[in-house]
Order: C-alpha cells, then structure tokens, then sequence
C-alpha cells in the first residue's frame, strides 16, 4: 500500500492539518510578538516613570506611646545615671552591659521603652545618643 492510501489508511491526513495548524500558530505568534517589541522596548526605557514599578514610601505615623509607669520611670532615671558616665555618643552594647552590671529589672525592655520614646536616639554611625528634651517630657 502507498500514495494517497497509506496516508489516508494511517492518518496522514489528521496527521498534516495538525502539523500545519501548529506552524501556523507559532508563525502568527511570533509575527505579533514582533510587532509589539517596540512597545515592551519603550516599558523598558521608562521603567522608572511607571507608577506600577516605583516603590511606594509610606511613612508611618509615630505611634503614641502609652505614658510611662513608675517602674519604668525609675528605670529610665537608671538608665540617665549610667548614660551620663559612659562617652557622647555611646554604645547600646555597653550600656545594656553596665543595665545588667548595675542589676536593673527587665533591662531590655526598658532600652527598648526608651528607644521607641525617642529618649535615646541614633546618631546614624552605629552609635546612639540621649535625648533630654525628650526625657524631661516623658519622665518628668
């Protein structure tokens, strides 16, 4: 058996139009993928002026602080005593090491009680510095 029978006997027919139709699609795709390259060329250039790819700065409100219990007003009075003895700026290191040193309760969580108030504050080189303005309105 060959010719037109063979192809029609083991599906050569059903066959072809398949491989056709597939040729056919991927052409027609990638004549339109060519033809908008330009466009997705022009999104990559402007990146930056998309408003779908700039990053979104939120400022976060400052949240209000519960004020200061007499446990943590003490501490923070402590904390003030030790501050005073060690260098402007000073490490947060060292001075939750002289905490622990001089027996202060929950010397953690008051360092960070005081951080959140602004009390003691970043000097943005590793280092921190006391805020007194800010402990006199706290603490006082």
């Amino acid at each position: 058996m060959y010719g037109i029978e063979a192809i029609a006997k083991y599906n050569g027919w059903a066959i072809s139009a398949v491989g056709v139709s597939i040729v056919f699609t991927g052409l027609v795709l990638l004549s339109l993928s060519i033809s908008r390259i330009h466009k997705v060329l022009d999104l990559w250039d402007n990146r930056n002026n998309i408003q779908l790819f700039k990053k979104k700065v939120v400022k976060d409100p400052k949240p209000e602080l519960p004020p200061f219990t007499p446990n943590e007003k003490a501490s923070a009075r402590q904390f003030r005593l030790l501050i005073s003895t060690m260098d402007d700026p000073f490490s947060l290191q060292r001075l939750l090491h002289l905490a622990k040193i001089s027996g202060l309760e929950r010397p953690h969580a008051s360092l960070d009680h005081l951080l959140k108030a602004r009390i003691i504050e970043p000097d943005h080189q590793g280092h921190h510095l006391f805020n007194s303005e800010a402990f006199d309105r706290f603490v006082s």
